[in-house]
């Protein structure tokens, strides 16, 4: 347990630009969010429903952030700012995911089955995303702010937008369409290097007429 908080501690350093000290980590409602959980999960496991839960709410009323005792979190979770996250009773997440307030992970099945979002290893969670139904986030994969998804997205894949769609595929059409540098004909660069000046371009000829 105790290693487990160093862990915490020092991923909300490395992530948050904003921690100047480790006293002031502590400080930090995401963190005893996560830890929180972690007695709350035991104690489901053990059958103690009643008191997990009592726990979960008790977590909910200091941290703002309520995870249901039947989900599971991973290894340096970290939940920046937090309040307003919820994450239903069959989420799984991984390592390493950070996300931020209003992070909604929530089921579509009113039956007892995995109808929650699975979170794979060092995804981001942009601030007031939500995440429908038992879909999976890739590893290192990033939801934006506000995007709301019901499907999967591939490792390293990033979606924005309500419903969200993949953007980072767009940005790498835009880029490999883009026009190359201007080639320049080979008479207009001996007419430059004759005249000092730049060579005039005319129009091209049209509608079977000749240069004005």
């Amino acid at each position: 347990m105790i290693d487990r908080i160093r862990e915490d501690v020092r991923t909300a350093r490395e992530t948050d630009p904003a921690a100047k000290s480790t006293a002031e980590v502590f400080l930090y409602a995401g963190l005893y969010a996560v830890w929180l959980h972690g007695v709350a999960h035991r104690l489901d496991e053990r059958g103690h429903r009643l008191l997990a839960r009592l726990l979960a709410q008790v977590n909910r009323l200091f941290t703002g952030v309520e995870i249901d005792p039947g989900a599971e979190l991973g290894r340096r979770v970290f939940i920046d700012h937090g309040m307003g996250v919820v994450i239903g009773e069959t989420a799984e997440i991984g390592d390493d995911v950070n996300m931020y307030h209003g992070v909604t992970l929530g089921g579509n099945d009113p039956r007892p089955v995995k109808r929650h979002p699975t979170v794979e290893d060092g995804a981001t969670l942009g601030a007031g995303s939500t995440l429908v139904g038992d879909i999976t986030i890739g590893e290192g994969a990033t939801v934006g702010a506000g995007a709301v998804v019901v499907g999967d997205v591939p490792p390293g894949g990033t979606v924005a937008g309500n419903p969200a769609e993949r953007v980072d595929t767009a940005e790498e059409t835009e880029e490999s369409a883009s026009p190359g540098p201007e080639v320049v004909a080979d008479g207009e660069q001996e007419a430059e290097a004759e005249t000092g000046s730049p060579a005039v371009e005319y129009p091209r000829p049209c509608c079977g007429m000749g240069r004005p």
